[in-house]
């Protein structure tokens, strides 16, 4: 199996295992960290064993190879056709025209959650920010920009949460801040991933630009455990 193939629960088994709960044949990053979650395959058995992770009511979300089937005890939330896209190649540096890239850490965690709550780029936790590097740009002292890593798989490394305060779009900040961490997961012999909604096409075409390739179409789901079924 290719690395990059069920990614995040290859993710959990590997390189983030010490972020996982885990069952018999399930898995799900602890919930401060990321409400992701995965199984060897989508068996009955499997949706079971993670129904068992997750609170009656709760909510969870997986990336599947194909579009979302009903299973008793789930609820279907929302969801949507996903690319996975990869960069092999060593395309060249977007440099940041003088802007300062900063590194965010703990302590940067509320003004994280305030941009992407803003921006919506995908889940981001109270925790989000242990899985890897987080890059930033500040306006005035404010946050405005970020981009880091999640998903680590063996070779492989996933940037996300890419988003830009809606004020200071047109700045090139994902172009610069993405070129930056790709260029230190390559530094670490690692090649760089990410997933990105179908329809985003401006996202993609951005992408794109900086050597990303299509390389396989998943089907993201958020599910809520039924009730009905507890």
């Amino acid at each position: 199996m290719h690395p990059l193939d069920n990614v995040i629960w290859q993710a959990l088994n590997t390189r983030q295992a010490q972020f996982a709960e885990s069952s018999s044949r399930a898995r799900k990053f602890v919930p401060e960290i990321s409400p992701l979650s995965a199984f060897e395959e989508p068996s009955a058995e499997s949706y079971a064993s993670l129904a068992t992770l997750v609170d009656h009511s709760g909510t969870t979300a997986v990336f599947l190879d194909d579009p979302y089937e009903r299973r008793p005890g789930w609820e279907f939330i929302a969801g949507a056709p996903l690319l996975q896209m990869v960069c092999e190649n060593s395309a060249s540096r977007v440099w940041s025209n003088g802007h300062y890239i900063v590194e965010l850490g703990s302590l940067d965690s509320p003004e994280m959650l305030q941009l992407t709550a803003l921006t919506k780029p995908g889940p981001f936790g109270t925790r989000t920010h242990e899985l890897g590097t987080y890059v930033g740009i500040r306006d005035a002292g404010k946050l405005v920009a970020m981009a880091g890593e999640r998903l680590k798989v063996p070779g492989h490394t996933e940037i996300s949460a890419v988003c830009t305060h809606p004020e200071h779009t047109g700045n090139s900040y994902a172009r610069i801040l993405m070129s930056e961490v790709m260029q230190r997961i390559r530094e670490r012999g690692e090649t760089p991933f990410l997933h990105v909604r179908q329809d985003n096409v401006r996202a993609i075409s951005v992408y794109e630009s900086l050597g990303f390739r299509k390389r396989k179409l998943l089907h993201f789901a958020v599910l809520r455990r039924s009730e009905s079924h507890s």
